[in-house]
């Protein structure tokens, strides 16, 4: 049967197809098996605690994996860290790695959920903020979505970078030197931030660019 279609330039050819009519993979603008595998090699860290907005972890952590990343979640102990899912309590999430475990060293990138209990227990943690500097000043990205911008001013990374954050911290985060803007999500130099749950999938896109990428070798020092 001889039919045409679509090519990905939006040019019409014929093509042969034995029976029936597909659409090809490459015509979405990926080529499927090759997407899945982005970011193979990559590892990445999750850092939360108790009370991290339960999508703001797992919508990132199911994307990274899914381009071929390994993805740890690190949190102050083992065990289990129990999110917060919009007005209650929500699911338990395991530990992979407890921060005592961990160096920037292992890790291409660290993604910081927010939720409101979340980065307000993990910004009074030396070593939650340590490792979140480590990371930054190793040139890698850093990734914070929500509340979690708390963390960039409690280490010095806000100050004078281009941000957004939910609206709510608006204020904090311009007090802290940044130039907030009102975008799913923002990047200045491999430091993404985003506003809210509704943002994820721009969120996570840009987090498997910018790993991608590699180091930051041109960002300024906290």
């Amino acid at each position: 049967m001889l039919l045409t279609h679509l090519n990905c330039r939006g040019l019409r050819k014929p093509s042969e197809i034995l029976g029936t009519m597909f659409i090809a993979a490459d015509c979405l603008g990926m080529n499927t098996k090759e997407h899945a595998m982005d970011l193979n090699g990559k590892k990445i860290a999750i850092l939360a605690t108790n009370g991290f907005e339960q999508a703001e972890l797992e919508v990132p952590r199911d994307r990274l994996k899914k381009a071929g990343a390994t993805v740890d979640v690190v949190s102050l102990a083992g065990g289990e860290i129990k999110g917060w899912d919009k007005k209650d309590w929500g699911r338990p999430v395991q530990v992979d790695k407890t921060l005592d475990e961990v160096s920037a060293k292992d890790y291409d990138a660290v993604v910081l959920p927010g939720g409101q209990i979340n980065p307000d227990l993990l910004r009074v943690e030396p070593k939650a903020l340590k490792f979140i500097k480590d990371i930054f000043e190793a040139k890698k990205v850093v990734a914070a979505a929500c509340h979690a911008p708390w963390l960039l001013i409690e280490t010095g990374i806000a100050k004078g970078r281009k941000m957004t954050s939910f609206k709510s911290i608006k204020t904090d985060v311009a007090n802290a030197g940044a130039k907030w803007e009102d975008s799913e999500v923002v990047v200045d130099q491999g430091v993404i931030t985003s506003r809210n749950p509704g943002d994820l999938e721009a969120f996570s896109a840009k987090i498997i660019e910018e790993v991608k990428e590699g180091r930051h070798t041109q960002r300024s020092a906290a």
